[in-house]
């Protein structure tokens, strides 16, 4: 028998998800998470503006964008780590806008941080145990009488082990989590999602920074969740991972949702090639500035007047301001010498 490991094995994609034709916001069968009119923004900037979205139940559904496209802002807003300025959202029927995090997540919506939050330290298994909800020691009078919690803290430590050897940290439950690697923090910070039994999983860029060694282990525990009866809804930027474990995809551009669908017919979208390349990706800036000698095709001569355009609103704008500047007033010398005379 040939000792070399097996390649992973290809799982079915879940179909059917959507209702009518597939667009931005499209009704979906069976909606975990359904958001309306949620708009945040930092001043004078729209961080967030999503008219309808809906995640469907027992899925995996990628949300993908260009850097600074809201994904992380939107997943913070959906898990009560921030407000939005408007708007709602609901999981699994019940009104999630003013919920505190520490309640969505009892309610059984948790994610991950793309910077990982582990306790450096404490232990793995202390880590793990962390994650269980309805502690009974948790309270302080029930914390005095040992008898009254001993039996669930021993059956919340050996739930912490089983989940420890699935993703393979067994041998390091009494290591400080500060001593694991940054792809061990990823599967420390997922197993440890996964200890409240959660309905809903968010993963923040759950491949960033993680050793290529661990990448199929990631992958293969991703869709172990949806397996288990579990709803995912991760952000990542590495299309090929994308393509392999997404059942759906969102495109998020400038805070705004402007694609979703199956991840083989998103990746062709004009406007998912366009929020990652520009609007003008085949374009000779070149030719446009004159630099190089070429023929302006159509899009080249509408970036050209579009160029144009911004740089007479810089010229209107800066004649404005020197119009609008009050007089240079005589200096002090010159005023004095101008009252002698």
């Amino acid at each position: 028998m040939s000792d070399e490991p097996l390649a992973p094995v290809a799982r079915p994609k879940t179909t059917g998800l959507h209702e009518g034709e597939i667009r931005p916001g499209v009704a979906k069968v069976d909606p975990i998470i359904i958001a309306d009119g949620v708009k945040r923004t930092f001043g004078g900037l729209t961080a967030v503006n999503v008219e309808h979205l809906e995640i469907p139940r027992n899925a995996i559904t990628a949300l993908i964008g260009p850097n600074g496209a809201g994904k992380t802002t939107f997943f913070n807003l959906l898990t009560g780590f921030d407000k939005p300025d408007e708007g709602s959202w609901t999981f699994d029927g019940t009104a999630l806008a003013g919920v505190p995090a520490f309640k969505v997540s009892r309610m059984g919506a948790v994610r991950t941080f793309q910077l990982t939050k582990a306790l450096g330290l404490l232990t793995v298994l202390e880590n793990m145990k962390l994650g269980a909800t309805g502690q009974r020691g948790e309270s302080f009078l029930a914390s005095l009488f040992p008898f009254l919690w001993r039996k669930q803290d021993a059956e919340i430590e050996e739930r912490a082990r089983v989940l420890l050897k699935k993703f393979k940290l067994d041998a390091k439950e009494s290591d400080f989590a500060a001593s694991l690697s940054g792809g061990q923090r990823k599967l420390l910070e997922m197993a440890r999602a996964l200890m409240s039994s959660p309905q809903f999983v968010m993963l923040d860029e759950p491949m960033a920074g993680v050793n290529p060694a661990l990448t199929q282990s990631l992958l293969d525990h991703i869709l172990d969740l949806k397996d288990e009866g579990m709803t995912v809804l991760f952000v990542e930027h590495d299309m090929h991972m994308v393509r392999h474990i997404a059942d759906w995809v969102v495109v998020m551009a400038e805070g705004k949702i402007v694609a979703e669908g199956p991840p083989d017919t998103v990746m062709q979208n004009p406007a998912v090639i366009d929020a990652y390349l520009g609007s003008h990706q085949d374009v000779d800036l070149g030719v446009v500035t004159g630099r190089v000698p070429g023929e302006l095709n159509t899009a080249a001569i509408e970036l050209q007047q579009e160029v144009q355009e911004f740089d007479e609103v810089i010229e209107k704008t800066l004649h404005h301001e020197s119009d609008a500047s009050p007089s240079k007033t005589p200096e002090s010398g010159e005023s004095a010498g101008t009252e002698k005379s």
